[in-house]
């Protein structure tokens, strides 16, 4: 086996290269050496290291059969569509991830844990089809998402507090526009990441970048001095639902009456975290009430209950939800 010290993201490093880049051997190890050093400053591979791992991905029974041809000067694959994360586990990963799932049985009953345990269970389903056998697992997923590609690494510069070049075409932009950025936090809704921050080039503090195919791509800026958030940004999103804060907009009380039931369906997973029963007050146990801003994502949980859910509280919302359900009607009216 190759080297096992940080293999797992040579493995990564390599396997980008071979679909992206051009390289010979030398210029090879000292990409894979950049990449590690990143983040393990001082460490690196040697020539043999480097030679092992190629054993590695050219071997079709223990490795991962790469279409890497021997005796070649240019390091590609011959099919570009390849990747190591389309392959198998190899023994000593799939060692590992059933250490890990042993491992966290310990914290089984430890809710910080659950995402992660989830995660691992998933892994091991989708890998248990490679083997044949019988899928458990179905979620509810985005299969056209296509901008999780954009996650680690604005992961990776919000930690080193990198400001960015942000190359993005809106749906309705005819050209793309170019800005500066300085990414502060990762939020996800509805199945879809966004990152907030500084939009420096117009001076807005919580400018939100959905991660899909209108964030063209994005650079890191060197000369440029990395701007902190002070922001809450737990209570920023504690008091509106979604990811869009219009300017200016203030927190109000809103107050919803539920029918046939459907109130036990929103205590179960509800579309604002803190919300608040009637406790006290006789005749509404079908009612809740939360603060919030108003926005179109409030509107749009609020109507996907339909006739089961009337809006009591306030005024201006429910002009809101009279507006869009007459714009509904026109398109039954008979």
């Amino acid at each position: 086996m190759a080297n096992s010290t940080h293999a797992h993201l040579r493995y990564n490093i390599l396997d980008y290269c071979f679909r992206n880049k051009s390289f010979n051997f030398e210029e090879l190890l000292n990409f894979v050496n950049e990449g590690i050093a990143e983040l393990y400053p001082g460490d690196g591979i040697s020539t043999r290291t480097l030679r092992d791992d190629l054993k590695v991905f050219r071997d079709k029974e223990n490795g991962f059969g790469a279409p890497l041809p021997d005796n070649i000067r240019v390091l590609k694959y011959t099919d570009q569509k390849f990747s190591i994360a389309q392959r198998p586990l190899l023994g000593h990963e799939q060692y590992l991830i059933d250490a890990a799932q042993q491992l966290l049985s310990r914290f089984e009953n430890h809710p910080k844990y659950d995402k992660l345990a989830e995660a691992l269970i998933k892994f091991q389903d989708d890998e248990d089809q490679e083997t044949e056998i019988s899928k458990i697992l179905f979620y509810d997923q985005n299969e056209e998402y296509k901008g999780i590609q954009h996650l680690k690494p604005l992961y990776l510069a919000i930690k080193k507090k990198e400001v960015l070049q942000i190359s993005y075409k809106g749906f309705k932009y005819q050209e793309s526009k170019v800005f500066e950025f300085h990414p502060h936090i990762l939020k996800q809704y509805n199945r879809r990441w966004f990152v907030f921050g500084l939009n420096s080039s117009k001076s807005i503090q919580q400018w939100s970048i959905p991660l899909d195919e209108r964030l063209i791509g994005f650079k890191v800026l060197e000369d440029k001095d990395y701007v902190e958030s002070d922001k809450d940004w737990d209570t920023f999103f504690r008091t509106m639902v979604g990811v869009v804060r219009p300017a200016d907009e203030e927190v109000v009380k809103v107050v919803l009456r539920f029918y046939n039931g459907r109130e036990k369906y929103f205590k179960t997973k509800p579309f604002q975290p803190d919300y608040e029963e009637f406790f006290e007050e006789e005749n509404k146990e079908d009612q809740v009430w939360f603060d919030t801003i108003m926005n179109n994502e409030l509107v749009q949980q609020i109507l996907s209950y339909g006739q089961d859910v009337e809006v009591l509280e306030p005024e201006e919302l429910k002009i809101k939800m009279r507006e869009q359900t007459k714009a509904m009607n026109q398109f039954y009216d008979l």
